[in-house]
C-alpha cells in the first residue's frame, strides 16, 4: 500500500491538472486520522451492528425471557434495517422478529458467488444453517454431507465456525449425520474466556446456537449470551468482531506516512504495532485474537520497512519469517495459514511487503508474481477477495508490479488499468461493481492505480468526486467494503477515512512539488506581456 517511485516513462502531474484545494482537504483528512491516533499509537474504532449477529442474538433471546430489554433493542435496530437489506438479510430479520421466514426464496447461488470457489460447499452449508439458527424454513431433504463440514486445512476460527455449523445441521430434520463429542468440546472451548473468543461474535454465536440446539449447556449458553450483550451498540444491533484495531492502525501509519504526518506520529504507531506481533512472528486482525493473517501482516511489514527504526528490525525479520513460512508450492499466498489455498489478493500483498528488500527474495517474489498473473481475469479483475469492491484487489496488484518492466508485469498492469480507467462512473467517483454508484473508497482505491499511469484527468475528475463528499471536519463518510465472512459486510467508519488519505497521499507523489509549482506560476506570469 505505500508510495512507489513515478516511473520514468511518465512525467510528474502539473498542479494546473488538479482541482484546486484539494491539498488543503488532505491536509484536513490527514489532521483527522492523526487526531484518531491514542497516545499509545492505536487507532481503535469498534465495528458497527449488523444484522447477521443481530438476527442471531434475538434469535437465542427468545429463551432467556428477562433479557427483554436487550431483545427490544434489536428488534428495533432490525425493524430499522429491514426495508434496505439485500434478501438473504431480509430472511434472517423476518425470521428472528418471528414472521414467516422461507429461506429457500433466497438465492443463494448470488452469495456463493461472491466468495472465492474453493469455500462454496461450506458456504451453503453455513448460509443454510445461520437461516436455520434463526428460525427460517430452509427444506431440509437436501441436507449438506460430511464433506460440507470438513475442518481440513481451516484455521481455527472456520474451523469453530464449520462445527458449528454441523452441530447445527445434526438437529435439524432429515439430518444425514450426528454430532461427535469432539465437535461438542472444541465448541465448548471456545466459551472458556471471560472474554468473547478471539473478538469473533459470530463463531461466538455460531457456537451458542450450536450447543443451545445440542441442549444440555444452558448455563454455558446463558453466560456467553451475557458476555456477547456487553458488546451490544448504542443503535440496538450486534457487530460481527469486537474490533479491527489492528488492522486500523496498520493502514493508518501507511497513509499518514505517506502524507507526511509528523515522525513522532509514525513512531508511536510503529512502535505500538510492534508491540502488537504475536510469538510467531505475525499479526492478527485486533489484541484479542491469536489468529494471524497475511493481509495484516503484510501491511504492518510495508510500515516498519519503509520507516526503517533500527530498533524494529528483529520484528521485521520475524514477520518477513513468519510471512515467507506461508509462501505455497503455486508461488502464492493464503489469507491465514500455510496450505490453504493461494489467494489473489494476498499474494499481491505478499510481494509488496517483500518486495521493500526485494534482494533476498526475489526467487519468491518472481514466483508469487507469477501466480497473481495467473489469477488475473481476462477483463482485468481478480477473483473474490476480503472487499465487495472489485477495485481493492485491483489497486494492491497495480502497486505489486509497479516498479517491474517484465512483460508479464506490464501485462497484468495494463489489463488492470484499463478496466478501472473503463469503469469510472459520469460523477467521477467508482463503485463497487459494474453498474454501483460510486462509493469513497472504491474511489480512493481506484486513484491510488491510476497514480501508476500518465494522464491526470480521471484522476482530477475523481478528486472532485471526494471534495464533494468531505465534510467539515475532514472525514469523508463511505459505504463499507470490508467483508468477513465473505461475502458479509461490515462496518468500521474510520477506514474510509484511512483509504481516502491513502489515495491523496499517493496523489501528492504522483503531482509536481507544490513549491515548483508556485516558482513555475510565478515565473510564468512574470514573463507574460502586460495588456
Amino acid at each position: 500500500m505505500r508510495v512507489r517511485r513515478t516511473s520514468p516513462h511518465h512525467t510528474l502531474w502539473p498542479e494546473s491538472s488538479l482541482p484546486a484545494g484539494w491539498r488543503s482537504a488532505m491536509e484536513r483528512l490527514s489532521t483527522f486520522v492523526i487526531e484518531r491516533v491514542e497516545p499509545d499509537g492505536g487507532v481503535r474504532e469498534p465495528c458497527q451492528s449488523r444484522v447477521l449477529e443481530s438476527a442471531l442474538t434475538l434469535s437465542l433471546l427468545r429463551d432467556i425471557p428477562d433479557r427483554i430489554d436487550q431483545a427490544t433493542r434489536i428488534t428495533g435496530y432490525l425493524q430499522r434495517r429491514r426495508a434496505t437489506a439485500h434478501p438473504l438479510d431480509q430472511a434472517l430479520i423476518a425470521a428472528a422478529c418471528g414472521s414467516p421466514a422461507d429461506g429457500r426464496s433466497v438465492d443463494l447461488n448470488a452469495y456463493i458467488a461472491q466468495a472465492p470457489d474453493f469455500t462454496s460447499r461450506r458456504k451453503r452449508a453455513t448460509f443454510e444453517a445461520l437461516l436455520l439458527a434463526c428460525g427460517a424454513e430452509i427444506g431440509t431433504e437436501s441436507a449438506p454431507d460430511q464433506t460440507s463440514f470438513s475442518n481440513t486445512g481451516l484455521h481455527p476460527w472456520a474451523e469453530a465456525q464449520t462445527t458449528a455449523v454441523k452441530v447445527i445441521w445434526a438437529t435439524a430434520p432429515g439430518a444425514r449425520h450426528q454430532a461427535e463429542h469432539r465437535d461438542i468440546e472444541l465448541l465448548l472451548s471456545t466459551q472458556n474466556s471471560d472474554e468473547i473468543w478471539e473478538g469473533n461474535l459470530l463463531v461466538h454465536l455460531s457456537a451458542l446456537h450450536a450447543l443451545h440446539r445440542q441442549g444440555g449447556h444452558e448455563a454455558i449458553v446463558r453466560n456467553g449470551v451475557d458476555k456477547l450483550l456487553a458488546h451490544q451498540r448504542r443503535d440496538g444491533g450486534i457487530p460481527f468482531f469486537t474490533d479491527t484495531d489492528t488492522w486500523c492502525t496498520a493502514t493508518a501509519g501507511v497513509a499518514l506516512q505517506a502524507a507526511g504526518a509528523p515522525d513522532d506520529v509514525i513512531q508511536t504507531i510503529a512502535d505500538n504495532l510492534v508491540r502488537r506481533q504475536k510469538p510467531q512472528g505475525s499479526w492478527s486482525v485486533t489484541d484479542i485474537a491469536e489468529v494471524t493473517d497475511i493481509d495484516d501482516t503484510s501491511v504492518i511489514l510495508e510500515l516498519l520497512q519503509t520507516y526503517d527504526d533500527p530498533a524494529h528490525r528483529q520484528a521485521i525479520e520475524r514477520g518477513r519469517q513468519s510471512l515467507l513460512a506461508t509462501h505455497g508450492n503455486d508461488g502464492g499466498f493464503p489469507t491465514y495459514i500455510a496450505g490453504a489455498p493461494s489467494e489473489a489478493c494476498m499474494t499481491a500483498a505478499a510481494i509488496n511487503a517483500l518486495s521493500c528488500r526485494p534482494t533476498g527474495d526475489a526467487a519468491v517474489i518472481t514466483s508469487a508474481l507469477g501466480f497473481l498473473a495467473a489469477q488475473q481475469r481476462a477483463d482485468g479483475t481478480f477473483p473474490p477477495d476480503w472487499s465487495s469492491s472489485r477495485f481493492h484487489a485491483m489497486f494492491r496488484a497495480v502497486l505489486a508490479v509497479s516498479e517491474l518492466d517484465t512483460s508479464c508485469a506490464q501485462e497484468l498492469r495494463s489489463k488492470a488499468l484499463d478496466h478501472i480507467l473503463h469503469s469510472q462512473n459520469t460523477d467521477g467517483g467508482w463503485g463497487q461493481q459494474p453498474g454501483s454508484v460510486s462509493d469513497p473508497v472504491s474511489t480512493a482505491y481506484a486513484m491510488i492505480a491510476l497514480c501508476h499511469q500518465p494522464d491526470p484527468r480521471p484522476v482530477a475528475a475523481g478528486i472532485e468526486y471526494l471534495l464533494a463528499r468531505q465534510n467539515s471536519e475532514g472525514s469523508i463518510d463511505s459505504i463499507s467494503d470490508s467483508i468477513g465472512p465473505r461475502p458479509f459486510v461490515f462496518r468500521v467508519p474510520v477506514l474510509g477515512d484511512i483509504f481516502t488519505l491513502m489515495a491523496f497521499a499517493h496523489i501528492s507523489h504522483r503531482a509536481a512539488p507544490l513549491a515548483d509549482a508556485v516558482i513555475r506560476d510565478r515565473s510564468d506570469t512574470a514573463a507574460s506581456p502586460v495588456t
